[in-house]
């Protein structure tokens, strides 16, 4: 990994921009998303920031399980997500469906059977802690990810051989 690229891990594990999408929950755990996001919380003070267009996010950030006709909408903004892009399940309905998996109108099981998901923050409704929690865990592995991805890259080819 060169200096250069060293540098935008930093920055994106070091700032993330989260969108909040919900996908058909009650609003319990939007309520506790919004939460997290208020001073009391700060999430901010980790570098998180929300946006509004998934074109300037890196996190994206589910809650509720995933009703028929929000399907398409949830793929089309992840699609619009610029790479690396990183999806966390808020709550148990946006994990498994919760106590909405099997009704008529939802798609059986979680979130990560239409898009792929990173981290998971289950809870009904998942606390402020929980999902700062798991936003730092999510970080903290990425930039694990990216460390030894560095030190992978400055060993020689000779040394691989060995």
């Amino acid at each position: 990994m060169t200096v250069k690229e060293r540098i935008v891990v930093w920055a994106r594990m070091k700032s993330p921009w989260v969108i909040h999408f919900n996908t058909g929950s009650c609003n319990a755990c939007d309520i506790e998303i919004v939460d997290t996001l208020t001073p009391r919380f700060d999430m901010e003070r980790f570098g998180v920031l929300l946006k509004g267009s998934p074109r300037h996010a890196d996190v994206l950030l589910c809650s509720g399980p995933v009703t028929k006709r929000i399907k398409n909408r949830l793929e089309r903004i992840y699609e619009q997500m610029p790479e690396p892009k990183f999806v966390i399940a808020v709550g148990t309905c946006a994990c498994s469906g919760g106590v909405f998996n099997g009704c008529y109108n939802m798609q059986d099981g979680g979130i990560d059977r239409i898009i792929p998901v990173s981290a998971y923050v289950p809870g009904c409704p998942a606390r402020p802690e929980a999902i700062l929690d798991g936003v730092m865990k999510l970080l903290a592995s990425l930039e694990d990810a990216g460390e030894t991805t560095a030190s992978r890259d400055t060993v020689s080819p000779l040394e691989r051989m060995m």
